[in-house]
């Protein structure tokens, strides 16, 4: 009896030796430095002249994501004596970003979550080469950004073109619907989002049968396009095409393919910058614990959660991520980490996310949504991958031309 009872005392005893290595496995150490993170948010203006009202940008657009990010840190930083910060730094149109970082780096600020055209991306990086500076690209989807022109100081968080044409393009050949009518718009953006989809096409074995390009003439977006013009325009722009099961558009200046939908030519589904859309995020996405964030972010920001706004809140949270597994706030340790073996982040989207070392891209399933739903998500069933199935999506190492130092 005496003796049962001195065995559970031990048990006990060696439970709560066991709790205390644990917790101080997790506690920092009794002298370590208190770190402070702060990063910066360095905005372009975005328009809000768009085709529909519903899409006219926030005032906090995306930024609000980051700042929902800094919450979740210090949740955990509390823990680990780690606090982080979000300072926005609008750049004003037609302005450098570079000024403004600049700036920002003379308060002892490295981290920049960067929403910015792409070319503005990469005079910013070209301008911090030389600096303790690392951006994080949330919105610049140019595939040249990853590959001919890819820069070491740049974590790509944002999806690029190729992965959103490879995303929706596998989910087209699933259906079975091969033939493709490809109309674009005039602008640069536009070739290079059909530029992707004629890649995608011919890598998954689709054909397009016709290509057509849309004519922007200029004016309101929305004044000069009521709902009797345009019945009468897109029949006329689609009509006498060659057969086609799906038409797919690329108009990423938003000019006419929210038009397509219900009023082609020939009754067909519409696909790519309208009708089913390959997404980083959409509002109603719900799946793999999606809902909560999507909760408290509609307690933070009174909105759904977009993909820029997802783009950013993954970026921050890539920042924590690092920090607390390294126990620095130094951007050449951070961006090691992340770049490195052991690196992954949940991001309510069915699978850890990491990074291709060949180009910092973050690998990350791409959603197909209609407005109101997620119709599927990719990669889907039966395309493989020796390696990651996610890389299906955009370019594969085999393939790049990123040349990183």
């Amino acid at each position: 009896m005496t003796r049962t009872c001195r065995q559970g005392l031990c048990l006990k005893r060696l439970a709560t030796a066991l709790s205390a290595l644990a917790f101080a496995a997790l506690a920092p150490p009794l002298h370590a430095e208190h770190i402070d993170v702060r990063a910066a948010f360095v905005r372009a203006p975005h328009s809000p002249d768009t085709l529909s009202i519903l899409d006219v940008p926030a005032e906090d657009d995306a930024i609000a994501g980051a700042r929902l990010a800094v919450e979740d840190n210090n949740t955990t930083g509390r823990f680990l004596d780690q606090s982080f910060s979000i300072d926005d730094a609008p750049v004003d149109s037609g302005a450098s970003a570079v000024a403004a970082v600049k700036r920002l780096v003379d308060e002892g600020v490295f981290l920049i979550l960067a929403d910015l055209p792409g070319p503005s991306l990469l005079e910013l990086a070209d301008a911090m080469r030389d600096k303790p500076v690392l951006l994080f690209n949330i919105s610049a989807p140019e595939d040249m950004l990853r590959e001919e022109n890819c820069r070491a100081n740049v974590i790509h968080v944002a999806p690029s073109y190729s992965m959103l044409a490879d995303g929706l393009a596998q989910y087209l050949v699933w259906k079975q619907w091969k033939r493709w009518l490809l109309i674009k718009g005039p602008h640069p953006q536009d070739e290079l989002y059909a530029g992707a989809l004629r890649r995608s096409a011919k890598k998954f074995g689709a054909k397009i049968t016709d290509e057509r390009v849309y004519e922007d003439t200029g004016g309101g977006r929305r004044s000069d396009s009521g709902s009797v013009q345009t019945q009468r325009l897109v029949p006329a722009a689609t009509q006498n095409a060659a057969p086609y099961d799906v038409l797919v558009a690329a108009d990423e200046s938003e000019v006419f393919a929210n038009y397509l939908p219900y009023r082609t030519f020939d009754p067909r589904p519409v696909a790519g910058s309208a009708g089913l859309k390959p997404l980083s995020w959409d509002g109603s996405h719900e799946q793999w614990g999606a809902i909560q964030l999507q909760n408290r972010f509609v307690k933070l920001a009174a909105r759904r959660m977009n993909e820029r706004d997802n783009q950013a809140w993954v970026a921050m949270r890539m920042i924590g991520e690092a920090v607390s597994r390294t126990g620095s706030g130094d951007p050449k340790v951070i961006r090691d980490y992340i770049t490195g073996p052991e690196f992954a982040i949940a991001a309510f989207k069915g699978q850890k996310q990491t990074l291709r070392h060949w180009n910092q891209q973050l690998r990350q399933p791409i959603l197909l949504g209609d407005g109101r739903m997620i119709v599927s998500v990719s990669p889907q069933e039966g395309f493989l991958h020796q390696t990651s199935e996610l890389d299906t999506l955009g370019f594969d190492q085999p393939e790049t031309k990123c040349k990183l130092p």
